[in-house]
């Protein structure tokens, strides 16, 4: 199983409205390196749900339930459905991550506009030590 990290601007797409559908579509990525990571996804894979405004942080958790697939609607573009799993009891912000200096070659720190990337293994067994994840 693989980790990714997509952001979402929780005044366009929050964790509440994510909870409330259940499921959606990840779309809207036009991003090269983004889209990559989203055609690397698999079923079961776990997708870290950042809101990218206001407090940046990582505030729950998905499973990714389709293969990446075109857009029907983009012809440059990549979808996956992915379900809502949980939130964590605690977000964990940005600003944690980036004190913590473990995690400077990451792309959320080293790239901080990439909307969708993969997670290295390292930063899963921080967050799983650190926060239960």
């Amino acid at each position: 199983m693989a980790y990714f990290l997509a952001k979402t601007d929780p005044e366009h797409y929050s964790i509440d409205t994510f909870e409330q559908d259940k499921t959606t579509v990840w779309d809207g990525v036009r991003n090269a390196a983004a889209l990559q990571a989203i055609r690397a996804m698999r079923p079961d894979d776990e997708v870290l749900i950042y809101h990218s405004q206001g407090e940046a942080a990582i505030v729950g958790l998905a499973r990714v339930q389709s293969a990446p697939r075109p857009d029907p609607n983009d012809a440059k573009s990549w979808i996956v459905d992915i379900t809502f799993a949980r939130r964590l009891a605690q977000p964990i912000t940005l600003r944690e991550i980036k004190e913590s200096h473990l995690f400077d070659d990451w792309a959320l720190v080293r790239q901080s506009r990439l909307s969708t990337m993969s997670v290295p293994e390292k930063v899963v067994a921080w967050l799983h030590e650190k926060h239960g994840l």
